[in-house]
C-alpha cells in the first residue's frame, strides 16, 4: 500500500529516517550522540545535535564556503528560539556551557525528530501547543533556513494575543577548524526595514539574515563559554563564543511557516557565488514553496537511482534504508570548477572535517555516482582529476583556501585506474575515454619506470614496491608528527592487487579505443605470478607486505580482501575463499571490518583520546565501514549467495539512526559495542555499501520489490 505524505497529501511519502520519539530526544546524552548533517553541493555545510546543542566546533546553521574551493567559515551559529505564549516564555532550544550547566534545558520539550528526506524536523510539545521545526539548505548557495509553524494549540481566544517565538541570532566569522577566542573579533551590524546585515572585517561576504512573518531586531553582545564535550574527547579546544547580532519575534499560526533566511552573500564585485552549481530556489520569503522545492530535488534524487528507463536499477529493489543513503550520497557531492573546465566537480571525504582525496575520491565514485543514476556527474569528476595527473599520480588530497595538492600517495592513482573501467562498464563513454587514455597509460608508465616516493615496479617479480621514511602512502596514512603509526614500506598487497586490476582492466579496454593492449597483459601476467609470494603457508589468506624492511609482514589486516573484491584478481577460486575466511574470522563486525586481527599485540579496541591516542588506533583494530561492502561483494565471489552476503550489510541500518542521522560513519570501536567514532558522514562509507547492494542485486535475479 501506498503511504500518503502528510504534508504533501496525495504525494507518496518521503523516505524517513526512523522517528526518534521522547526517549532518545529527551536524555540529553541521547539527544547529543545523533547529529543532522547538510550540504549545498559547493563545499558548505549546516549541522548539529537533535537536542540543538553544540557538541563539536563544526557545529553550525550555516558554515559557508567563503573562500573557494573549500574554505569554509562559520557564519550562523544558532538560531535559538524561545516560545513566548501565555504571559510565559518556553525555551525550544539548549545550551551546554563550561563548567557543565546545560541551560536552558529546551531538549526535553521535544516530543519527536525525524529526518523527512534529508531535512530535520523536530516537534516540540510544550504549553499545550505542539511545534514543528525544520532546517534546510539551499542547492548551490550559502543560504539557510530555519522555519517554524503552530500544529495545534487551539485558537486564541478574542483579547489573547498570537503565540510568538523570539529567536535570537548567534554569528561568527571563523575557520570551521578553530574556535573564537573571547571578544577577539568585530563586526558592523546594519539593520533595515528588510534584512538585518552582518559585516565582518576582511571577509569577502557578509551574513544577511531576513524574518519571514515577523520582524528583526539588532543587538550585539557577546554570549561567552559555550562547551564543546566532543572536542574535548578529540584532545582539542573545548570552548568557544559567538556574538549574538540579532533577534527575530515571528507570529506562530496554525499550519503558517514563519522563520528566518540566512544567506553568505558576496560583496560587490566578489563573483565566487557565480561558479559551480546552478541555485535551485524560490523567492526568499516564500518558505512553503522552498520547503516544496527541496523536498522535490530529493524525490528526484531517489527517482534517478531507481529509473529503468536508462538501463538496470538495481536499488529500486533495495530497502529503504539503502534508498534512504542515495540523499546521504548528495552531501558529498560537490562543485570543483577548474578554468579549462567550469563544471568540475569532486566529493568531500567526510564531514565535518575532511576536504576532497584523491583516494577517497575514486573509492567513492563508483557507489555514489554510478549506482545512483549520476554517470554525467561521474564523467566529470573523472576529467577534473584528469587535469591533476603529475608523474602518474593523483594528489592525495586538495587543501582548502587553493593551496596546492599533495601527491602523497601510492593508490590513489590506481583506484582512478578501476574508477575508469567501472565508469565505462556502466556507460560505454569511449568519448570519454578516449580523451583521458594518455593520463592513464601515463600512470602506468611511471608505476612501472618509478615516480615519487620510491614508487616503482619491481622488475625480479612485476610487483609494485612504495615508500620512503616518514611518509605514509597507502590507505592507512596515520601519522603523529614524526611517527608514521603504520609506513607499510615494501609491497602492500592491496597496492599490488590494485595494480593487477588496472592492468588488466586497460587491457580490456585498449581495443575499444584502438590501442595495443599487449602492453598491458604482460604487466599484469607478470604480477599475477609475483603475487604467488603474498599466498601464506598457514591457510590464513595473504601476507600483508613483502620486502619490508624487517621482511614481509604476516599481520592480519583487510588489505588482502582488495584482491577479491576487485574484479580482477590474480588467485585461483581456493585461495580467495581462504581470505574471505581469515577476513571473516578475525575482522569482520557488524558495522565494517577490523584493521588488525584482536591477537596482535599491536591492537587497539577503542579509538578515542588526543589526535596520538586516536591516530595510534586508527589502524591497528579500528574497524573501518568502506571495507564492509567490499567484505560482501568478496564473500559473494566466492559463495554464490546473495542473501548471505546482503545480510552482512543490514546491521548497517540501524546506525542509520544513530551518530549521523541518515549517514554512515567513518569508524567504529574494534571492540564490542562497536561505538562510532571519527567523522560522523563519511563518503566512502556511504558508497561502498550503496555499490555493494546496487552490484549484489544486479547478481540476484529474483525480484524484491516491483517499484520505487
Amino acid at each position: 500500500m501506498t503511504r500518503i505524505d502528510p504534508d504533501q497529501p496525495g504525494e507518496p511519502l518521503l523516505l524517513q529516517t526512523g522517528i526518534l520519539g521522547r526517549a532518545l530526544c529527551g536524555p540529553l546524552a541521547q539527544a547529543e550522540r545523533r547529529e543532522w548533517w547538510l550540504g549545498n553541493g559547493r563545499g558548505a555545510y549546516a549541522a548539529g545535535t537533535v537536542a540543538g546543542t553544540l557538541t563539536r566546533r563544526y557545529h553550525g546553521l550555516l558554515i559557508a564556503n567563503v573562500h573557494p574551493p573549500l574554505g569554509r567559515m562559520l557564519l550562523l551559529a544558532k538560531a535559538d528560539a524561545t516560545l513566548l505564549a501565555d504571559g510565559r516564555a518556553w525555551p525550544l532550544f539548549s545550551n551546554r556551557w563550561t563548567g557543565g550547566a546545560v541551560e536552558p534545558r529546551g531538549h526535553v520539550h521535544i516530543e519527536s525528530f525525524r529526518l523527512n528526506g534529508r531535512m530535520p524536523v523536530w516537534t516540540f510539545a510544550v504549553a499545550g501547543r505542539r511545534i514543528e521545526q525544520r532546517i534546510w539548505l539551499t542547492a548551490g548557495s550559502d543560504r539557510v533556513r530555519c522555519a517554524w509553524r503552530l500544529l495545534d494549540g487551539g485558537p486564541p481566544s478574542s483579547d489573547e494575543r498570537l503565540p510568538r517565538l523570539r529567536v535570537d541570532l548567534l554569528a561568527n566569522a571563523r575557520d570551521h577548524h578553530h574556535v573564537t577566542q573571547s571578544r577577539s573579533l568585530s563586526a558592523a551590524i546594519e539593520l533595515d526595514p528588510e534584512r538585518l546585515v552582518v559585516h565582518w572585517q576582511d571577509l569577502p561576504v557578509q551574513l544577511s539574515v531576513q524574518a519571514v512573518g515577523g520582524t528583526l531586531d539588532s543587538t550585539s553582545d557577546w554570549i561567552e563559554r559555550f562547551d564543546l564535550p566532543l572536542e574535548r574527547e578529540r584532545g582539542l579546544e573545548d570552548s568557544d563564543n559567538h556574538l549574538r547580532v540579532g533577534c527575530a519575534e515571528l507570529i506562530l499560526e496554525p499550519d503558517r511557516w514563519c522563520g528566518i533566511v540566512a544567506e553568505a552573500e558576496p560583496l560587490q564585485g566578489d563573483d565566487s557565488d557565480d561558479e559551480g552549481l546552478p541555485i535551485l530556489d524560490v523567492p526568499d520569503l516564500d518558505l512553503d514553496a522552498a520547503i516544496r522545492l527541496h523536498r522535490a530535488r530529493d524525490r528526484m534524487l531517489i527517482a534517478s537511482a531507481c529509473d529503468r528507463s536508462a538501463g538496470p536499477a538495481p536499488l529500486a529493489r533495495a530497502p529503504d534504508w539503502v534508498r534512504r543513503l542515495v540523499l546521504a550520497a548528495d552531501v558529498f557531492l560537490i562543485a570543483r570548477p577548474l578554468p579549462d573546465l567550469p563544471d568540475g566537480e569532486s566529493i568531500i571525504a567526510g564531514y565535518p572535517w575532511f576536504g576532497d582525496w584523491g583516494r577517497d575520491t575514486m573509492i567513492a565514485l563508483p557507489g555514489l555516482c554510478l549506482g545512483t543514476g549520476r554517470a554525467d556527474t561521474a564523467r566529470r569528476i573523472l576529467l577534473t582529476f584528469a587535469r591533476f595527473i603529475e608523474h602518474g599520480q593523483l594528489p592525495n588530497l586538495f587543501p582548502g583556501n587553493g593551496a596546492e595538492a599533495a601527491y602523497n600517495s601510492v593508490d590513489a592513482a590506481l583506484w582512478y585506474l578501476e574508477a575508469w573501467r567501472a565508469y565505462v562498464a556502466e556507460t560505454e563513454d569511449l568519448d570519454a575515454l578516449e580523451q583521458v587514455w594518455t593520463g592513464l597509460e601515463a600512470i602506468v608508465a611511471a608505476y612501472r619506470d618509478g615516480t615519487r616516493h620510491g614508487i616503482a615496479r619491481d622488475p625480479a617479480d612485476g610487483l609494485i614496491r612504495a615508500g620512503e621514511h616518514g611518509f605514509a602512502l597507502t590507505w592507512m596514512d596515520a601519522k603523529v608528527g614524526d611517527w608514521v603509526v603504520t609506513p607499510r614500506i615494501g609491497k602492500p598487497v592491496e597496492i599490488n592487487a590494485l595494480w593487477y586490476n588496472g592492468l588488466s582492466a586497460l587491457a580490456a579496454l585498449a581495443p575499444r579505443v584502438d590501442r595495443d593492449p599487449e602492453p598491458f597483459r604482460t604487466l599484469a601476467d607478470q604480477a599475477a605470478i609475483g603475487m604467488a609470494d603474498f599466498v601464506r603457508d598457514d591457510g590464513l589468506g595473504l601476507l600483508d607486505l613483502l620486502d619490508g624492511p624487517d621482511g614481509a609482514d604476516s599481520a592480519i589486516r583487510p588489505n588482502q580482501l582488495l584482491a577479491v573484491s576487485l574484479p580482477a584478481s590474480p588467485f585461483p577460486h581456493e585461495v580467495q575463499a581462504q581470505i574471505v575466511d581469515c577476513c571473516r574470522r578475525h575482522l569482520l563486525t557488524s558495522y565494517g571490518l577490523r584493521t588488525l586481527a584482536p591477537a596482535d599485540p599491536d591492537y587497539r579496541g577503542s579509538y578515542r583520546g588526543d589526535v596520538r591516542a586516536r591516530d595510534g588506533a586508527y589502524h591497528q583494530g579500528t574497524v573501518w565501514a568502506w571495507l564492509l561492502g567490499h567484505y560482501a561483494i568478496a564473500e559473494h565471489r566466492v559463495t554464490g549467495d546473495v542473501a548471505l552476503a546482503l545480510s552482512r550489510l543490514a546491521p548497517l541500518a540501524d546506525h542509520l539512526a544513530d551518530a549521523g542521522l541518515g549517514t554512515i560513519s567513518e569508524c567504529f570501536d574494534a571492540d564490542p559495542p562497536h561505538h562510532p567514532r571519527g567523522a560522523p558522514a563519511q563518503a566512502w562509507s556511504v558508497a561502498c555499501t550503496l555499490e555493494a547492494y546496487w552490484r549484489l542485486l544486479r547478481a540476484d535475479e529474483t525480484p524484491r520489490r516491483p517499484d520505487c
